[in-house]
């Protein structure tokens, strides 16, 4: 009797301090709800909390009456269960719905839970009746880490970290940050889906932990980055490893250093490769670069950002972003950063390793790198050793997949260097999964566009310099460079990609040390893969369809009302026919696209009685041909369509189809197309469909033949203004052909070919005013024959010239076909020159 009376009053007590507690805590909620702006995560929170028919329990990371008070107002907000209601228990009722982690120990120190009361009953409440169970809710509550939202300088020295402060220090966030909050729902964890059968409580609720520690391990991670100690400390560990251990040895053996000498060399390399990131210096920079891209933009769209989301905590997620400029780096990590995830690290050249720059650039999370290093095995060692332990750490990271900026416009062919150490890193310790996301970058006018067409002219690259970049600051204040794009493209999981290529990747025979030659075919079909993706999110702006139109045209003018019904033509196209469901594709008329690129200083008017004209001069025209580059592939099947019926006025369905499917391999490789060679004949005929629809062609009854329309039609005119996108890789295509069928087989080296290709074809643009510094870059023919090669057109001999037969023959009377014969003189005058 007298222990039944204890227990009463003990449970009388108890839901006396669960009430008061309950109407405290409505109480700070309600004043908290007068200040605290919150941004829920992910966005679809309630749907998937209010779907499972369980009832609901909170778990918090650490003890906190503000967070606690934020997370019922929100609940409220959602029509969420509250976490200070009474949990039912089977036969008994718990004082409240939550827990918490790591409670206070002290006013400044926190510590660890063990074993949270409640968790504790709810693991005993399931072990005693089977039909019970509940939903474990872990919530992640940060102050001043919000998206879409400008933080002040004040804010940035109380925003969110890693550190668990205290309740001083608490108390300044909520006043300071208390606007910017996240509150960041994980995956409801079923408490039975934990237990297993026969495990004890105690080991049950300790597993319960495990895992609860970890998610919200991983929300932090994704929100604010990982917890990395001081530079110092990870140089330590990296040169305590086994692989720089015996790196170290070799370097010892092939130099004749002692170890204290190796050590220090490989010391040496670590300092220099690693990043020395400060979450204080990334949030200063998100407030400067804020203010920065609002000075010289017009706005910086960010698109497809539910990719990300669709990914999940826990993953490793490398950004394998195109190179179109040195503010890529900061344009990237900016809008990452405001969207609300963790800012990735950056692989950076060691060119940029500036004095005073380069510290900096280690601040916001760059880490550097030498442009080879194939002959420094120890330095080799700790560069893949560091991205391994980076990886491990699940730090998000960032590199460039064409290796240096792309001069052209175009995509560059990938470099594999960085591919194959995460593959291989991956291999050899694959703790998390890894998620590769393209990404693609559309400026509208690029800072280093002139320097670029100096560089494909001939002039040597300029060195980076402190100066240098002082002026080219400058130069960007001044500037106005109009909207800028950063498009997401779809993920591409590593683990689907090795399963593709060796279903037994995960055994010890498979390992990244075992020289296996599926992992060169996996990283080389992954890097493939990621430069279609980045290409298949391309961004059409107004610039863009401008430049395309226009360098179509012999003196890159037109009238004003065919050029608008040209940009509209562009733009229907690929609204009718899009190449994919991630290309975003402006929305202005084509009136609106003319003024906005006259405003951009891109066209220049000519008023004319009969109708004004449209007309770039030789500076703009040269510097357009980087923004038409930019979304070629997109016009690349409909543009060969078109060039079919240049010089033809029909042609059958299967003729068409067979001479896209004999070119298609050549443009698909250099533009990094979307479709295989067995599909691209569906793709032409659908777009032959819209063409149609376009009256742009006229098929027959039973569409097995076309005609274009009459040569005085506007449709006529439009078709063959679209055909000139595609002409000149054509051209140069043939120009190569002729050059090597004129040396004769087996008598010309591919390297000479290749100068005498780039030589002829920039004779041929000074001669016939090819404002396209592209079309003699060297690097195209050499990737050209290269597949020649690989696809047995032609043959290297002994002697490592280069020797054809038929099928060479065979492809240059395909192009025959498609070429004018005008075009096909000028070529053959200017190689028998």
């Amino acid at each position: 009797m007298r222990c039944r009376k204890l227990w009463t009053s003990t449970q009388t007590r108890r839901a006396k301090r669960s009430t008061l507690k309950s109407a405290a805590i409505r109480l700070l909620s309600k004043t908290l709800g007068l200040w605290v702006g919150v941004t829920i995560k992910p966005d679809d929170a309630a749907a998937m909390i209010a779907a499972a028919p369980r009832p609901v329990c909170y778990v918090l990371e650490r003890e906190s009456k503000t967070d606690l008070a934020v997370l019922s107002n929100v609940c409220t907000q959602l029509n969420l269960p509250r976490p200070e209601r009474r949990l039912n228990l089977g036969g008994r009722r718990a004082d409240k719905a939550y827990f918490e982690l790591i409670l206070p120990k002290g006013l400044f120190t926190r510590r660890a839970v063990r074993a949270p009361r409640i968790l504790v009953q709810l693991v005993a409440a399931a072990a005693a009746h089977p039909q019970f169970d509940v939903d474990l809710v872990p919530v992640a509550i940060f102050w001043g880490r919000v998206p879409h939202k400008e933080a002040s300088l004040w804010r940035l020295f109380f925003a969110e970290d890693w550190v668990l402060v205290g309740r001083f220090r608490k108390v300044l966030n909520v006043l300071v940050n208390g606007r910017n909050t996240l509150v960041h729902f994980g995956e409801p964890v079923r408490l039975r889906d934990v237990m297993q059968d026969g495990m004890n409580e105690q080991r049950s609720v300790r597993r319960l932990l495990r895992t609860l520690r970890s998610i919200l391990r991983a929300q932090r991670a994704s929100t604010i980055g990982p917890d990395l100690s001081h530079r110092r400390t990870l140089v330590a560990q990296l040169l305590k490893t086994a692989d720089v251990r015996n790196a170290a040895r070799g370097e010892m053996r092939e130099h004749g250093s002692s170890r204290r000498a190796a050590l220090i060399a490989a010391r040496k390399y670590a300092v220099e490769i690693a990043a020395n990131y400060s979450q204080a210096f990334v949030r200063f920079m998100a407030a400067l670069l804020g203010w920065l891209w609002n000075r010289v933009f017009d706005g910086v769209k960010f698109e497809h950002v539910d990719q990300l989301n669709d990914i999940g905590d826990g993953a490793e997620i490398i950004y394998v972003p195109c190179h179109r400029s040195h503010m890529d780096y900061l344009l990237l990590s900016y809008v990452i950063y405001r969207k609300g995830f963790a800012v990735p690290h950056v692989a950076a050249g060691i060119n940029l390793n500036l004095p005073v720059i380069g510290r900096y650039l280690r601040k916001g999370g760059a880490f550097f790198l030498r442009r080879s290093f194939k002959d420094d095995a120890l330095y080799a060692a700790v560069f893949a050793k560091y991205l391994g332990v980076m990886m491990a750490r699940g730090h998000s990271l960032e590199y460039f997949i064409e290796g240096g900026r792309s001069r052209t416009g175009r995509l560059l062919p990938p470099r594999t260097g960085m591919l194959s150490m995460t593959v291989r890193a991956y291999l050899r310790d694959p703790k998390r999964r890894v998620v590769f996301m393209p990404v693609y970058f559309g400026y509208e006018r690029i800072v280093e566009g002139r320097t670029y067409i100096g560089e494909l002219s001939g002039l040597p690259k300029k060195k980076e310099s402190v100066p240098g970049l002082i002026k080219s600051t400058i130069s960007v204040l001044r500037s106005k460079l109009g909207m800028v794009h950063v498009n997401l493209g779809r993920p591409i999981s590593l683990d689907a990609l090795l399963c593709r290529h060796n279903p037994e990747w995960r055994n010890a025979a498979a390992g990244p040390d075992s020289g296996a030659s599926w992992i060169g075919a996996a990283v080389a079909d992954l890097a493939t893969r990621i430069n279609v993706e980045i290409n298949a999110a391309a961004a059409v702006t107004p610039i863009n369809l401008v430049a395309t139109a226009l360098l179509a045209t012999p003196r890159q003018a037109l009238a004003e009302a065919d050029l608008e019904r040209q940009l509209e033509l562009y733009q229907m196209l690929l609204r009718d026919a899009p190449y994919s469901p991630l290309v975003t594709v402006t929305r202005e008329s084509g009136a609106d696209m003319i003024r906005y690129a006259e405003a951009m200083g891109m066209l220049e008017r000519q008023q004319h009685p009969l109708g004004d004209i449209m007309r770039m001069n030789a500076e703009s025209a040269v510097l357009a041909t980087y923004y038409r580059n930019n979304i070629l592939h997109l016009f690349a099947i409909p543009s060969l369509l078109a060039c079919c019926f240049v010089s033809n006025e029909g042609m059958s369905t299967a003729d068409i189809h067979r001479l896209v499917r004999r070119v298609y391999p050549y443009i698909s490789m250099e533009l990094y197309l979307r479709w295989d060679e067995t599909g691209v004949a569906a793709v032409a005929d659908s777009l032959l469909d819209t063409l149609a629809a376009l009256n742009l062609l006229q098929p027959n009854a039973d569409r097995s033949e076309w005609q274009r329309p009459a040569s005085t039609s506007l449709e006529a005119i439009q078709l063959s203004v679209l055909a000139q996108a595609t002409i000149q890789t054509l051209e140069r295509y043939y120009l190569a052909i002729a050059l090597l069928l004129q040396s004769g087989s087996g008598v010309i080296t591919q390297e000479a070919l290749e100068e005498r290709c780039h030589l002829m074809a920039q004779r041929m643009s000074v001669l016939y005013g090819l404002n396209s510094p592209e079309f003699f870059d060297k690097s195209l023919f050499r990737n050209f024959f290269d597949l020649l090669r690989r696809r047995n057109v032609i043959q290297a001999t002994a002697l490592g010239t280069l020797a054809f037969g038929e099928p060479l023959l065979t492809v240059a009377a395909d192009a025959q076909r498609v070429l004018s014969e005008q075009i096909r003189h000028s070529i053959l005058q200017v190689t028998l020159a």
